[in-house]
């Protein structure tokens, strides 16, 4: 039972690893994680008194 919960920790821990280096690196390979930018109009009718 330890065994199998080290190589889970382990997996969890080397999965974060490669999350954090591909944040940092992706750009350099041509990832672009930048979010779309685009005006958005959207018409409002307020019914009040």
């Amino acid at each position: 039972m330890g065994r199998l919960f080290r190589a889970l920790l382990f997996l969890v821990v080397l999965a974060a690893v490669a999350l954090v280096a591909y944040a940092y690196l992706g750009p350099i390979f041509g990832a672009d994680f930048s979010a779309p930018q685009a005006e958005v109009r959207i018409p409002l009718e307020l019914t009040g008194q």
